[in-house]
């Protein structure tokens, strides 16, 4: 079995500013350079890129033998301890890249040593050659900028009401723009997301927002170097996680427009909603792309996903952190009735994700950490697939907010009709694209 030391760094001109990476694979028998990766990827920050960097590394040694066990070497005490197990990953841009990370190598054959700066020089060199690449291709010019695109390290994407909001990546839907571009897409009418994120339901125009590590630098501007042994080449990020995310039918508080979260009285679905859930389950049909079927515990979202998949032939698996929220006393009250009795608590709410409904309701910020962690265990569980996920407006808006990396206002921002269809495509490399489709015509 060979043996294998990985040295690698990232860093930008900034934190965040214009960043790279550096990676060099070593035969720890020979000593040799067995392969070299570095980066310049657009504007992140110093930990986006030593997080590139390591997957680079290992992604490298993975190719020259994927059987090989591996030693990891960085000067980055954050990213030695984090990925070995000693310290949590807290920061959402971190996690799918250590987790894609993760699953290069078999743990039990990668093992993490931190060493000082002056001992990584090697990785050091090419992640400072990637930052100044990256640097050079920030600088002001009229090439490769699209027309209407926001400029670099700007919020994107916080969609309007039947609109598509999409994230730059590589090799995904043709016409968006490259990782690190912004960019305009279409789709399909009616269309439901596969297996590979190519499609998803409904229809409308897109608007494109950055990437972990990318802003607006065309990719032919993005400085690339790869080095190894001959054969290699990058190694394939393989089929998305693509979560369909459909909200439940209509219930006979929907059309009222009231509160109606997980601490309420659990309404069943109205007549239009099971036939909503029914037309949703033949949409699905037709495209014969999703393989599994995920939704909340509560009544509403169990009886749409049963109808949907006894059309599809498929289990329902009940995730608890895909539960709406508890909007306290403001349960099965207007928005009108709630500034009527809790002005002041209705005005702090809408000021502060961290403020909860009157009565013991629950945050947005403590919904968010909650379908953060239900959307990382549905990831790992259902990479390279496509899973329907049956949920509520305030956990599809919060998977949608967080793919884009816009801030929690942007829920306010969103409206999400009953039985409305958006799906998020994500990849190995922590990227990930989503699209919004607010318009159910198609399923009446």
């Amino acid at each position: 079995m060979r043996e294998f030391i990985v040295e690698a760094d990232g860093g930008s001109r900034g934190n965040p500013g214009p960043a790279g990476y550096g990676a060099v694979v070593i035969d720890a028998v020979t000593g040799e350079t067995a392969a070299e990766a570095s980066e310049s990827i657009g504007v992140a920050t110093n930990n986006v890129a030593e997080y590139r960097g390591l997957l680079a590394g290992l992604r490298a040694a993975h190719a020259l033998d994927p059987a090989a066990t591996v030693h990891v070497r960085m000067d980055s005490k954050l990213v030695v301890e984090q990925m070995s197990g000693r310290w949590k990953i807290k920061h959402p841009d971190m996690k799918p890249l250590a987790l894609a990370a993760s699953r290069v190598f078999p743990p039990d054959r990668v093992t993490f040593e931190w060493i000082p700066r002056e001992r990584n020089k090697h990785a050091d060199r090419l992640a400072n050659r990637a930052m100044d690449a990256a640097a050079a291709a920030d600088a002001p010019s009229a090439e490769g900028t699209e027309s209407g695109a926001a400029e670099a390290g700007t919020t994107v994407g916080v969609a309007e009401a039947g609109t598509t909001a999409g994230v730059a990546r590589a090799g995904t839907t043709a016409g968006v723009a490259e990782a690190g571009t912004t960019a305009t897409a279409s789709s399909s009418a009616s269309s439901v997301a596969s297996a590979g994120g190519r499609e998803a339901a409904g229809a409308g125009a897109g608007a494109g927002a950055a990437d972990d590590g990318g802003t607006g630098a065309a990719a032919d501007r993005r400085a690339a170097r790869v080095v190894a042994a001959p054969g290699w080449a990058p190694a394939d990020m393989g089929a998305p996680a693509t979560l369909v995310l459909l909200r439940h039918g209509e219930t006979p508080l929907t059309p009222q427009k009231r509160f109606s979260g997980s601490g309420g009285s659990d309404p069943s679905l109205s007549d239009t909603g099971r036939e909503q859930a029914r037309l949703a389950g033949e949409a699905l049909a037709r495209r014969g792309t999703v393989q599994a079927i995920v939704a909340s515990p509560l009544a509403r979202t169990r009886e749409t996903a049963g109808i949907v998949a006894a059309r599809l032939g498929l289990d329902v698996r009940i995730e608890d952190g895909l539960r709406e929220t508890d909007f306290g006393a403001w349960e099965g009250l207007t928005f009108g009735e709630v500034r009527d009795r809790h002005r002041a608590d209705l005005d702090a709410w809408l000021a502060d994700p961290s403020v909860a409904p009157t009565g013991g309701g629950e945050s947005f910020e403590t919904t968010a950490v909650r379908v953060a962690a239900a959307r990382d265990r549905l990831v790992a569980a259902y990479a390279g697939r496509t899973v329907l996920v049956v949920t509520h407006v305030t956990p599809v808006k919060t998977l949608v907010r967080l793919a884009l990396g816009a801030p929690p206002e942007a829920l306010f921002r969103m409206e999400l009709s009953a039985a409305a269809f958006s799906a998020v495509a994500y990849y190995a490399d922590g990227n990930a694209s989503v699209r919004l489709f607010n318009d159910t015509s198609h399923l009446r």
